[in-house]
């Protein structure tokens, strides 16, 4: 059941954190731009209601079915996306309101939490969930999405469309194949 929020209550999250969403063995982490502030209330990623993460990977078949955590992620989930090798971080960690918010200086330091992050977590492989984003961050305006041709702290690196439903260019039909694809590459599916 999704929960509600009013704007009052997630107003207070601006600046707030959310815990990784990390198991012993990360395979493929999914690393988002900014948690929201419905992601940072419910303290799970991708949370808001209409945020089409979820739905894309169950329709291209990488989770065995749909997780909700618009209310925050229920251990039975946790277990079940952790126990595929899944993980995901943030490139900056903390909430606002929308991703454009960022400044260019908060977008440069993610790229090196994210790099210290994935030298620690030691996934087979990074996604990166936004082009415009992972360009500003590491300063490689030229990026196209898919697979790069360089590595992230030792792990494969792929930037893929956000799932953001401001991203009107992507469908769930079209974001599910681009994370099929990273899964199989993962060997999660």
């Amino acid at each position: 059941m999704a929960a509600r929020f009013s704007r009052a209550e997630l107003l207070a999250f601006e600046g707030a954190t959310v815990d990784d969403l990390l198991g012993d063995d990360v395979t493929l982490l999914f690393a988002g731009i900014n948690p929201g502030l419905w992601t940072a209330a419910a303290n799970a990623h991708f949370a808001r209601p209409g945020n089409r993460f979820w739905p894309a990977l169950h329709r291209g078949g990488v989770t065995p079915y749909l997780v909700d955590v618009s209310a925050g992620m229920a251990d039975v989930d946790h277990a079940m996306v952790t126990g595929l090798g899944i993980g995901v971080t943030n490139l900056v960690s903390v909430a606002s309101a929308r991703a454009d918010e960022l400044s260019a200086t908060q977008l440069r330091e993610g790229g090196a939490r994210l790099t210290e992050r994935v030298a620690v977590v030691r996934p087979r492989i990074v996604a990166m969930l936004g082009i415009t984003s992972f360009r500003q961050a590491f300063n490689l305006p030229a990026t196209k999405v898919g697979r790069q041709p360089h590595d992230l702290a030792g792990a494969e690196l792929w930037v893929l469309p956000n799932p953001s439903g401001l991203n009107a260019h992507e469908t769930v039909d079209s974001l599910a194949a681009a994370y099929r694809d990273v899964a199989i590459a993962a060997g999660v599916i």
